[in-house]
C-alpha cells in the first residue's frame, strides 16, 4: 500500500493538471474560441483567459489573422480554346469565427476547391491575349467571385494574385515569333523615323546655310555700296575743297600773271618734238592783251597825287 501511494499522488497531479488545462484556456489577441455546449453554439470567447466546462463544452480555435492559400497549377481553357496553366495566391482572413466553424467542415479546403473552379470559369470567358495582358482585371474578377462564395463561410477574400500563366509550347513559339516580328517592325519604323529626322535636319541645315549665305552676300553688297558711296562723297568733298582752295588762290592773281602762265603753257605745248601748230582761238584779244602788258611794263610809273601836290610851290 505504501508503494502505491507515490504513484497515486503522481497520477492525481497529472489528472488535476490535465483538468485544469482543459478548464482554463489562454486565448491570444489574434484568436477566438468557438464554444459548443452539448453540441449547441454557446458563443465566441476571447481574447484573454477563458474557462471551459469539461465534458459539457468543447472549444475550437479560429485564427483571425490574414492568411493565404497557394492554389496549385490549374489547367484552364480560354475562350479561344487554348489550354493555359495558371497558379495563383488567395489572401483571406476570418471575419466571423462562428460561420467558419458551423457552416463548413474545413474552410481552407473548401476555399481551395472553390478557387480552382472559379478560376476555370473566369478564364473560360477570356481570350488568351487578354489573359496574358489583363492580369489585374482577372485578379479583381477572381477576388469578387470568391468573396461572394466564401462570405457565407465567414471568410473575407482580400486579394488574389496570379503568379504565372503558361500557355502551350506551340503557342509560346508563335508568340516568340510574333514578338520577334513586332520588334523588327519597331526597329524598322525607328530606323525610318531616324532617317527621316536626319533628312529633315540636313535639309534644315542646308536651308539655314543658304539663308546665312544670302544674308552674308547681301550685307557684303550693302557694305561695299556704302563704302563706294562714302568714297565718292569723300572724293567729291576733296575736289570741292581743292576747287575752293584754287578759287581762293586765283582771286589773288592779277591779269599779268595769268597772261604769263598762259604764254608759258603755249610755249611748253609748242616745244614738243612733234609738229604742232598752236593757234589760240582768241588770237586778237590775246595780242591786244600782250601789247598792253608790254606797254605797261615799259612805261614809267606816274607820280602820285601826293607828290604832285608837294612839288608845286605856291
Amino acid at each position: 500500500m505504501d508503494e502505491l501511494a507515490p504513484i497515486l499522488v503522481i497520477g492525481l497531479v497529472i489528472f488535476l493538471f490535465l483538468l485544469l488545462s482543459s478548464i482554463v484556456k489562454i486565448v491570444p489577441e489574434y484568436e477566438r474560441l468557438v464554444v459548443l455546449a452539448l453540441g449547441k453554439y454557446a458563443g465566441t470567447r476571447g481574447p484573454g483567459i477563458t474557462f471551459i466546462i469539461p465534458l459539457l463544452e468543447t472549444a475550437r480555435r479560429v485564427d483571425l489573422r490574414e492568411r493565404f492559400l497557394e492554389i496549385p497549377r490549374q489547367t484552364a481553357i480560354s475562350k479561344d480554346n487554348t489550354a493555359i496553366d495558371i497558379d495563383f495566391l488567395v489572401y483571406y482572413r476570418v471575419v466571423n469565427p462562428k460561420l467558419s466553424i458551423l457552416e463548413v467542415e474545413n474552410v481552407v479546403a473548401a476555399s481551395l476547391n472553390i478557387a480552382a473552379t472559379t478560376l476555370r470559369a473566369v478564364i473560360g470567358d477570356i481570350e488568351l491575349d487578354d489573359v496574358l495582358s489583363k492580369r489585374e482585371a482577372i485578379n479583381d474578377v477572381l477576388r469578387v467571385k470568391l468573396d461572394e462564395v466564401t462570405e457565407r463561410w465567414g471568410l473575407k477574400v482580400t486579394r488574389v494574385e496570379i503568379r504565372e500563366v503558361e500557355p502551350p509550347k506551340l503557342v509560346q513559339e508563335a508568340m516568340n515569333r510574333q514578338m520577334s516580328a513586332e520588334r523588327e517592325r519597331r526597329a524598322t519604323v525607328t530606323r525610318a523615323e531616324g532617317e527621316r529626322s536626319a533628312a529633315i535636319m540636313v535639309a534644315e541645315g542646308e536651308k539655314q546655310s543658304a539663308i546665312l549665305t544670302a544674308e552674308g552676300e547681301k550685307q557684303s553688297l550693302v557694305l561695299r555700296a556704302e563704302g563706294e558711296r562714302q568714297a565718292q562723297v569723300l572724293l567729291a568733298q576733296g575736289r570741292a575743297l581743292a576747287l575752293e582752295a584754287l578759287f581762293k588762290e586765283a582771286k589773288d592773281v592779277d591779269e599779268k600773271t595769268l597772261m604769263l602762265q598762259y604764254l608759258d603753257t603755249l610755249r611748253a605745248v609748242g616745244s614738243s618734238s612733234s609738229t604742232k601748230f598752236v593757234i589760240p582761238m582768241e588770237l586778237t584779244g590775246l595780242a591786244n592783251r600782250v601789247t598792253a602788258a608790254i606797254t605797261n611794263a615799259g612805261a614809267p610809273t606816274p607820280p602820285s597825287s601826293t607828290n604832285g601836290s608837294n612839288g608845286s610851290a605856291p
